[in-house]
């Protein structure tokens, strides 16, 4: 993080101010819920041929239609036609819902803290689906379990009171051996919970979803010359990960983003099969500071500065963008920068990777190259003389458990990856802890291997170091432990790179009546698809 040019091209990018007067109980306050951006004197901006599309924001209908979500609702799952590359009307699958007269597609369902919601499922494909409430704390009959997946036709109710912190959730299908194609096809959506310490930080910087308040979802996609998503993993597909040649941001392909000189939130969700992201801002040649102020789990207890990060599957980040010292026409690139995807499966592999991708197709990127992912450009400048809190919420200390460490192992056999040295078996729950009781996992992946997101459903947990890591990570590095800014915070999924060792600590306390059944499994969803699962159950 260095660069005098990089620093100064921002003014402030790295000037923390405390907010003062934000005032508790701002939950109970009535501001609008949205709000119409502000007329612009200046001319538009030319057009940008390398980012000619549009981003595609959270709004009041259609994709990412907003939904203030409360009380009981219904998301019916169906296919749908929608022209994701211009001019090429294509079938996928969306959420479906009617909400006040208009019709949302995989909705931004927002949600306060404490929230009591009653959605039904409606199951309108041909095949078996479910929904998987992502990083919610929640009992087995509401978790999305690949259990109670329901044919097509069928509906599945779900009745739960919202117990997380604020934080940047999502939902998606959980059907085994379908979940990698069903989210492919387009299941997704955000699912976005607010409380006191939110709200305070949406007033202290006057943030507006949608508008200075952006939900990013990144996902690599192939297509056929119709502009139809293709997704037929081959069997090294299953094993490697399944990429695409076209990355999109919010389903929209070579995307752009008019801003102001002034800061902005991007809630960025790595919602892709396999691929995993390496975010930073550039300006021309310069890296730019950002500010990481959330994770999987919601606020950090203040922001961390920092220029890259690592974002794989399943795994949210929350980032402030300072453009107060920009000026009117900048551009600003969100890229994935190039890193060494660490794909040693098998003897050789390594190589064969870098040169051909994943799957030996040069046309597909792969995991690992550099991407361009969004163009922000400044439209005009704007008074704005707001500044970044100090301090954002209160984390509560990671509990310490009696127990020594339990071992999560990750290796593969015979082409099929592994937990602990077993396959998905639906009847057996191989993990069991007991109810109200804090456990320290030592997550080791093997070597040879490639690196896996793993995932545990229902609770969050606190990463507490990692050993045996590559350079690439090691030096990203902001706590002794060997934690980077994305490792902080409240987690629900974590990366682990071959040869390394992440430990993780979870409080399993829940007020739900007897045994829970929940899972843990790598979030690259061939991996997962194809067995990289075990379940876990808390007992009472």
């Amino acid at each position: 993080m260095k660069g005098s040019s990089r620093r100064n091209f921002l003014l402030g990018a790295a000037g923390l101010a405390g907010a003062a007067g934000l005032a508790a109980g701002f939950l109970q306050s009535h501001r609008p819920r949205h709000r119409e951006p502000a007329a612009r004197a200046e001319p538009p901006l030319p057009p940008d041929p390398e980012f000619p599309n549009a981003l595609r924001v959270p709004g009041s209908d259609g994709l990412f239609g907003v939904s203030d979500a409360s009380g009981v609702f219904t998301l019916i799952a169906k296919g749908i036609e929608h022209s994701i590359l211009p001019g090429k009307p294509a079938r996928m699958l969306a959420y479906e819902m009617e909400h006040q007269g208009r019709t949302l597609l995989n909705p931004l369902l927002r949600v306060p803290s404490g929230a009591a919601l009653r959605i039904k499922l409606w199951n309108r494909l041909n095949e078996t689906s479910i929904i998987h409430w992502h990083g919610l704390k929640v009992d087995s009959n509401n978790d999305g379990h690949p259990h109670y997946a329901v044919p097509a036709g069928a509906t599945y109710d779900y009745r739960f009171t919202v117990a997380n912190r604020a934080g940047t959730y999502w939902y998606h299908p959980h059907p085994h051996h379908l979940t990698g194609k069903q989210v492919y096809h387009g299941l997704a959506g955000f699912f976005i919970v607010e409380d006191d310490e939110e709200l305070a930080l949406q007033k202290a910087l006057d943030l507006w979803l949608g508008e200075t308040d952006i939900p990013l979802v990144l996902q690599d996609r192939r297509f056929d010359d119709r502009g139809e998503l293709v997704y037929a993993p081959t069997a090294d597909e299953r094993f490697h990960g399944h990429y695409g040649s076209e990355v999109l941001a919010n389903w929209t392909p070579r995307p752009y983003f008019d801003a102001a000189s002034r800061i902005y939130r991007f809630r960025i969700l790595n919602g892709s099969n396999a691929r995993i992201y390496r975010p930073a801002f550039r300006h021309e040649t310069q890296l730019i500071d950002y500010h990481v102020i959330g994770t999987d789990g919601g606020l950090l207890d203040r922001p961390r500065t920092v220029t890259e990060a690592f974002l794989a599957p399943g795994e949210r980040m929350d980032a402030l963008l300072d453009l107060r010292g920009a000026a009117r026409g900048d551009a600003i690139t969100l890229v994935s920068l190039p890193f060494d995807a660490m794909h040693m499966e098998m003897a050789g592999s390594h190589a064969a990777h870098a040169q051909h991708g994943a799957h030996g197709q040069p046309d597909d990127r792969p995991d690992g190259a550099e991407l361009e992912l969004l163009r922000i450009r400044v439209q005009h400048k704007t008074p704005y003389d707001r500044a970044i809190p100090h301090a954002l919420s209160r984390i509560e200390p990671a509990p310490e458990s009696p127990y020594s460490p339990r071992l999560i192992l990750l290796d593969q056999s015979k082409m099929a990856w592994r937990i602990n040295r077993a396959s998905y078996d639906m009847a057996s729950t191989p993990i069991v802890v007991r109810r109200d009781t804090v456990e320290t996992w030592d997550i080791r992946n093997s070597q040879p291997s490639m690196p896996h997101p793993m995932h545990i459903h229902g609770f969050q947990f606190h990463v507490l170091s990692r050993e045996g890591s590559p350079e690439q990570q090691r030096r990203l590095a902001v706590t002794e432990s060997g934690l980077a800014a994305t490792d902080l915070g409240w987690k629900d999924t974590v990366l682990a790179w071959p040869g390394e060792t992440v430990r993780i600590v979870t409080d399993f306390s829940h007020p739900f009546l007897g045994d829970q059944v929940y899972m843990v499994h790598c979030h690259n969803l061939e991996h997962e698809d194809g067995g990289m699962m075990l379940n876990l159950k808390v007992a009472a």
